[in-house]
């Protein structure tokens, strides 16, 4: 196998053989062939053993293990340990769950840290499997069909093309020990499930199950390539527009095709939307409806639909709570910075800078999202008007709208920030004192 296992770094990973490389080691057997293997190859290796004390002795004996190994090879070893049930409760998370999030934020933190280049785990053929078929029972679109990644940014898993029987045969030809982790006896998950009962069936059923998987994979991940060309394809017609705050895709690029709904399931499916039909609907719903995932929000806007991230929708609604007082010169905001400068004379306004008199602000300030039968002064116009008419005379879309904010002085609209004065605060011959507002984006 050690043969074998330098052929595929030297045709796949050969950028393994310049790095300086972790292995991520639990003292099990895939871990430690995985050792013996990048040692025999002259890897640049250390390891990295996580102690998550979920089996009292038996998780202090696999650390003792590592240990000894790290000493027996010459190699450097770092231990974490991590109170893992703790963690589980706080983070509302499975023990799987919490272990699995601990572990890589501090593979990640050694990765940056130290100077590390990859971090090497012992994934292999079976696993591959046994992932494939989880994704499946649980549904799953093409890319969750398409196996684990053999380089997922800094992750390597070099023992994919490898099944746990050329593992183990390995070990036990070479005189190897390792740990038997006792949770993986039981049935308890459903990847044990299917590695003690399903995958052996399936094995006797088909004896090259394991060959014709990987062959399988490849035709899927072929597939997974050509979705990937048509998806860009479709970006670069239907996003229209991208800022900070939002993408805008129109809907009559989606509405080309036959099945719509495979188009928004490639394009939103990162996004974390599952109710698909919803977002189908979404192109022939009127304007202003929406669907939610947990972090983000698509709304169908006219031609458009938008999306937006419910975290900065979050945090421009706090803007509601900002109150200024007269001596306040800066202050940030969620959509930027406001300036307030006193001034000699008024230069230019715009939709960024307006003058304003002093005497006829009452204070505090305050900004505030707008509402329904607001009414201001346009500047520079005779008459008032609704602030929904003002906003659809700019073609303002649903989002843009959301986003708006007004500055107040006693229930009475100053500025539309970023947009339009009102007219009742501006400055005339008979102002005394001119106050400067500006708006800096960041």
């Amino acid at each position: 196998m050690l043969s074998e296992f330098k052929k595929h770094i030297d045709a796949s990973l050969p950028f393994l053989k310049e790095g300086k490389l972790l292995i991520a080691i639990s003292g099990g057997l895939d871990s430690v062939v995985l050792t013996h293997l990048c040692k025999s190859a002259n890897l640049n290796i250390a390891l990295a053993h996580c102690n998550f004390k979920l089996r009292g002795e038996e998780s202090d004996a696999d650390e003792d293990f590592v240990l000894q190994l790290s000493e027996d090879l010459n190699l450097e070893v770092f231990i974490e340990y991590f109170d893992t049930e703790k963690y589980a409760s706080k983070h509302k998370l499975s023990i799987q769950m919490a272990a699995r999030e601990l572990r890589y934020h501090w593979f990640d933190t050694m990765l940056n840290d130290l100077d590390f280049d990859c971090l090497l785990t012992a994934h292999h053929a079976d696993d591959n499997l046994e992932t494939f078929l989880i994704n499946l029972t649980r549904g799953s679109g093409l890319s969750g069909l398409t196996g684990i990644p053999e380089v997922n940014n800094a992750v390597v898993r070099p023992l994919l093309p490898f099944s746990r029987a050329q593992l183990e045969a390995y070990a036990k030809q070479n005189g190897l020990q390792w740990r038997e982790d006792s949770s993986n006896v039981s049935d308890k998950y459903l990847r044990n499930k299917l590695r003690h009962h399903i995958i052996p069936q399936l094995k006797e059923i088909a004896p090259e199950l394991l060959s014709n998987f990987n062959t399988t994979i490849s035709n899927l991940k072929d597939a997974s390539d050509i979705v990937d060309d048509g998806l860009d394809a479709l970006s670069e017609k239907a996003i229209s527009e991208i800022d900070g705050h939002q993408i805008k895709f129109k809907i009559s690029e989606f509405e080309r095709f036959n099945n719509p709904k495979a188009y928004l399931y490639e394009m939103f499916k990162g996004y974390g939307f599952t109710e698909w039909n919803d977002v189908v609907d979404l192109l022939t719903a009127q304007s202003g409806k929406q669907i939610f995932s947990d972090s983000y929000r698509l709304l169908k806007d006219r031609e458009h639909l938008i999306l937006t991230d419910k975290a900065n929708d979050e945090e421009a609604d706090n803007a509601k709570k900002i109150l200024i007082s007269d001596d306040v010169r800066s202050i940030e905001t969620p959509f930027g910075v406001l300036l307030f400068d006193e001034a000699d004379s008024v230069i230019k306004s715009s939709e960024t800078t307006v003058f304003v008199d002093k005497d006829l602000l009452d204070f505090p300030l305050h900004i505030r999202k707008w509402k329904e039968g607001d009414m201001f002064y346009p500047l520079g116009m005779k008459g008032k008007k609704k602030l929904s008419k003002y906003f659809k005379d700019e073609k303002l879309s649903l989002v843009a709208k959301e986003k708006s904010r007004l500055l107040v002085s006693d229930g009475k609209i100053v500025w539309v920030i970023g947009m339009r004065a009102d007219d009742r605060f501006k400055v005339t011959n008979y102002t005394t004192n001119i106050l400067k507002i500006q708006l800096i984006a960041t």
